[in-house]
């Protein structure tokens, strides 16, 4: 099938998903979450596959941490489809509602996108949370995952789509794309799809902005900061800054830079080093880090790597300007946080670091659909369009004007027969 067929195939399924009723779409969901846990041994071997197959082109550690789909990351996702059961159609919501004059009632109210294009890094479970999300908010979805996933991507399409179709949702609702190729005419194709969200390096992100007319929802590199102010509680700055590089460092939201204030760093830093190193992480350091702790001397490089690693880079600031100047300037827009007792500290940092996800006084590794509460999410935008962070549900629509009138014609207004009363109404559609 050529990719024009497909996508026109794909197309036609949304037209008839956007008006899926919550029921069907809910029950498809549970069909879902049964037929992963039913096929889970098949999932892994699949997995085991691509794996073997990664290690022996070898792939960085960090990726094929990121690869594996084991048991325990099948029974994350199981639980999140049931999460994403529980929470509330994004589709049908009347956003406002306005008597334009006797009888002619005006009302904004949501809807899918329609198409959506994902392109999306080796992470099988990122595969069935973006397939999900998309079908509770009625949306159609091409996805492109890495090509070390080949083999679990498959299986767990198949598995989705025939799920889904015996629930009764159209079939061809999803479609998995497999090449660089298919990517490369998935983006000339904006006759039926709507929207491309991109999940990768900044690099990657430009090139699908500047080789497509469709609209692009980018998700570009994690380079995330931790800002430890002069005011923070050195024992919770320590645990925060740990948990914040540490916790899982191959995924975006996880903190590549830390910046201490100068006030701060001859008692926080040894300590910082201290619980670092037992976690095997390497430090790159600014001169004034190098002469407080032993790390290798950090370049200009270091402040806009995306390390994915059991890398940290830092950099000993002269206080919140210096601070906030430094992630504006090679941050990615993605997660920053602030440890201090300060409130006015906080509030100002909070305010001017221009990002999509300002933390305060906790890790940057809460910047998570799923923890959000958004029933895990589609990918992080660090776009300024109508959705920004991390990209749930509520991200995944966009909304229509209803007008309901009754013969009303605009020549009685522009004669001045009658004239508008643009009254607000609190009424659902």
């Amino acid at each position: 099938m050529s990719m024009n067929d497909l996508a026109r195939r794909v197309k036609e399924a949304s037209i008839k998903l956007a008006a899926a009723e919550t029921e069907l779409k809910n029950k498809a969901l549970a069909q879902i979450a049964e037929a992963i846990e039913y096929s889970k041994e098949a999932i892994i071997r699949a997995n085991e596959e691509d794996l073997l197959r990664s290690e022996k082109e070898q792939l960085a550690a960090p990726l094929l941490k990121r690869l594996k789909f084991d048991e325990a990351k099948i029974q994350d996702v199981v639980d999140g489809i049931h999460s994403l059961i529980e929470l509330e159609d994004p589709v049908g919501k009347t956003l406002l509602s306005t008597e334009l004059d006797d009888g002619l009632e005006l009302y904004k109210v949501t809807c899918p996108i329609g198409v959506i294009g994902v392109i999306f890094e080796s992470r099988p479970d990122a595969l069935v949370q973006i397939s999900t999300l998309c079908l509770k908010s009625g949306n159609s979805v091409l996805l492109k995952g890495g090509s070390e996933a080949r083999e679990t991507n498959r299986i767990l399409a198949e598995i989705i789509v025939k799920a889904t179709t015996e629930a009764g949702i159209p079939a061809n609702w999803l479609a998995l794309l497999e090449t660089r190729l298919d990517v490369n005419e998935m983006l000339k194709m904006d006759r039926y799809i709507d929207l491309i969200i991109p999940r990768g390096s900044n690099d990657f992100v430009r090139y699908i902005m500047d080789n497509s007319s469709i609209p692009v929802m980018g998700h570009a590199d994690g380079i995330c900061h931790c800002y430890v102010d002069q005011d923070a509680a050195l024992e919770m700055a320590v645990k925060i800054a740990v948990d914040s590089k540490t916790q899982y460092v191959a995924v975006c939201n996880a903190t590549e830079t830390l910046l201490v204030h100068e006030k701060i760093a001859p008692a926080f830093l040894p300590e910082l080093k201290k619980a670092l190193d037992s976690k095997n992480v390497e430090l790159f350091g600014c001169p004034k880090t190098v002469a407080v702790i032993p790390a290798h001397p950090a370049s200009e490089e270091d402040w806009k790597t995306e390390y994915l690693d059991y890398k940290l880079a830092v950099k000993v600031v002269a206080g919140l300007d210096e601070a906030i100047d430094h992630i504006n300037t090679y941050g990615s827009g993605h997660t920053d946080g602030i440890i201090t007792r300060d409130k006015q500290t906080a509030a100002r940092f909070m305010d001017y670091v221009d990002s999509g996800n300002v933390l305060w006084n906790c890790s940057t590794r809460f910047s998570d659909g799923f923890r959000y509460g958004f029933g895990a999410e589609v990918g992080i935008s660090t776009s300024k369009i109508h959705s920004r962070g991390p990209v749930g549900l509520e991200g995944l629509v966009i909304y229509k004007y209803k007008l309901i009138g009754n013969g009303h014609l605009v020549e009685d207004y522009t004669s001045r027969k009658k004239s508008f009363k643009h009254k607000k109404m609190n009424k659902e559609f």
